[in-house]
């Protein structure tokens, strides 16, 4: 179904054509004085040169043409030549009664769905998760729901650091740690233990040990980059090893990204394309679109009207060594091959913009990606601390990521205990719900390329603009629709009606907001505005709520308009925070 703004626009156009002027100028859109009014149209005043009028004569012709639609409560025109609207309240309720039976509350899908593929999460193996993969993770799921929720075919790809200086930092610690494994003997020739010889938290105290100890010592650092060479060129034992250290991180970043309500479809990694390097590197000289640069692969990225410059794309180092640019053009020709996508995002740390301009260029220039592609680049800001720094740890260190959501989530149970509602067990496992809403809501709040500050307190409030307020909204509203239900009342077949007072027409002008504000999230992959909507359409029920008296309602048709109303608020609130990727409870 059409979003509301569209139906208006749809009446504007009408009454701008019998005014005798372009359809085209008869935008509307929502109020910015909504004590003025609930919507407007500016289009008068863009309509003024071409009519050669004074914006404000057309803006009265306009008006005069819309007296008769039953559209519209109020329509007046305002110098210098502002077209003010209010809606009526009939074509409020008509037009949620619809959203009510509607597939997806009536937000379209897309006409052409697109095939796109999502690369966010981005660890690396052999690493814990620390907060600084939190962005990427739940900024991209929330984008792979809200597109799936447009009709799209989409694809989350984790694309992990799995191939690099890293794993041969492991191997060379755990030679010089268990020399007598048979990865290491030359003259093994059996089959390899099916067992890894380390735990997730041995691994993880492996790589930043040999990373320090290589930094000091120049000969351990050779060691670890030959054992790098040796790896990606398969010998056999560290190829075994590489497989260990791979199901042992993967089982481990399935259980923290499963705390975050965050699926990947795909669990690749840059080993999956270095099949692809020595073909792609072939073509880029074949075809003369790469040159050496003192010694180095290069491909010219450079385009004439850029203000700064951008260097060239590096395909291989001096000494013949694939880098980050390298994989990232392999992983294009890999998903171009396999999955031919419409559109690529990219959810990354936004100081590497520059890395993936010089990628996205020269996959363009080489015919790696064809024009079908749309390459786009979303970068996210830095989540710091209350002291503007990027979030440590209170001794100052990195924190992983499943420390912080263990801070949160004891940090809900202490509130949720406080009110003394609920019994032990249900306050811990409804502390994990609302910790990871306020974990979530904290950071898809703020626009994605803003660094922000995470503060642990504020986020997890029960008031203002967070997610325990989303959440105990959502509660409220079950609660008051259970009560109804015991009251032996049914929910099916209810009809919302003309909104009478101030608050419920608030209430219901919010409501029908939801199409245009998901399609606006989907266009701009703009979680935040989803956020910001959400929150607007909990305070106007709250307001609506302590004003009004909805079961003790004496008048039962009005009662049972209301209970309508609350069921299908609920279901957009509903909605909405399952695209941001988290859940409501059934009581707080």
């Amino acid at each position: 179904m059409k979003t509301i703004l569209e139906v208006i626009t749809i009446e504007m156009q009408k009454a701008f054509e019998s005014a005798g002027v372009d359809a085209s100028f008869a935008k509307v859109t929502l109020s910015n004085r909504p004590d003025l009014c609930e919507y407007q149209c500016n289009g008068a005043l863009a309509a003024a040169k071409t009519c050669k009028k004074a914006p404000i004569v057309i803006a009265n012709a306009v008006v005069e043409k819309l007296q008769s639609c039953r559209y519209f409560s109020e329509a007046v025109a305002v110098n210098p030549g502002f077209i003010n609207l209010k809606a009526a309240p009939s074509l409020v309720a008509k037009y949620l009664n619809q959203m009510a039976v509607s597939e997806n509350l009536g937000v379209e899908k897309e006409e052409k769905p697109k095939t796109i593929m999502i690369d966010y999460g981005g660890p690396n193996v052999a690493k814990p998760l620390h907060v600084g993969h939190l962005r990427s993770a739940i900024i991209g799921e929330s984008i792979k729901r809200t597109a799936r929720f447009k009709g799209n075919k989409v694809i989350a790809d984790i694309h992990m650091g799995d191939w690099g200086y890293q794993m041969g930092l492991i191997i060379t610690e755990l030679e010089k740690r268990q020399p007598e494994l048979p990865y290491f003997d030359e003259n093994y020739k059996g089959e390899y233990p099916e067992r890894a010889p380390f735990t997730i938290e041995e691994l993880e105290e492996i790589y930043p040990t040999a990373s320090a100890y290589a930094r000091e010592h120049d000969e351990y650092r050779e060691k670890a980059l030959y054992a790098t060479y040796l790896l990606q060129n398969g010998k056999r034992g560290y190829r075994a090893l590489w497989s260990h250290i791979m199901k042992v991180s993967v089982r481990d970043l399935k259980k923290n990204y499963e705390q975050l309500n965050v699926e990947f479809d795909l669990w690749k990694g840059e080993a999956d394309v270095q099949k692809y390097i020595p073909g792609m590197v072939a073509m880029l000289k074949e075809k003369e679109y790469a040159r050496y640069d003192e010694g180095a692969l290069v491909v010219d990225v450079q385009e004439e009207g850029d203000k700064k410059e951008v260097p060239p794309c590096m395909i291989l180092k001096s000494d013949g060594a694939a880098l980050y640019d390298t994989t990232d053009l392999a992983t294009l020709l890999e998903r171009e091959e396999l999955y031919k996508p419409d559109e690529v995002i990219y959810v990354v740390d936004k100081r590497q913009e520059l890395h993936f301009l010089q990628v996205f260029r020269c996959a363009r220039k080489t015919g790696i990606v064809g024009e079908r592609a749309n390459l786009k680049f979303l970068g996210f800001g830095t989540m710091n601390g209350k002291d503007g720094k990027p979030f440590k740890t209170r001794e100052g260190g990195i924190m992983r990521l499943e420390n912080l959501i263990r801070e949160i989530d004891e940090e809900m149970y202490k509130k949720i205990m406080d009110n003394r509602t609920v019994s032990e067990e249900e306050a811990l496992s409804t502390a994990k719900i609302v910790g990871l809403a306020a974990l979530k809501y904290g950071d898809l709040s703020n626009q994605a390329s803003k660094d922000y500050v995470f503060d642990v307190d504020r986020f997890t409030s029960f008031e203002g603009n967070t997610g325990p307020y989303i959440l105990y909204t959502i509660v409220r509203i079950k609660s008051i629709l259970n009560k109804y239900q015991e009251m032996n009342g049914t929910l099916d077949g209810l009809v919302i009606l003309e909104p009478s007072g101030d608050f419920e027409k608030a209430l219901t002008l919010e409501a029908a907001k939801f199409n245009d504000v998901i399609d606006t999230v989907y266009e701009e992959s703009a979680p935040h505005k989803n956020c910001a909507y959400i929150y607007d359409l909990a305070n106007a029920f709250n307001k609506f709520y302590h004003e009004t008296k909805i079961l003790t309602e004496e008048d039962e048709t009005k009662r049972l308009g209301y209970i309508a109303l609350l069921k299908l608020v609920k279901e957009i609130l509903e909605t909405c925070i399952d695209l941001l990727g988290f859940e409501a409870p059934e009581r707080m």
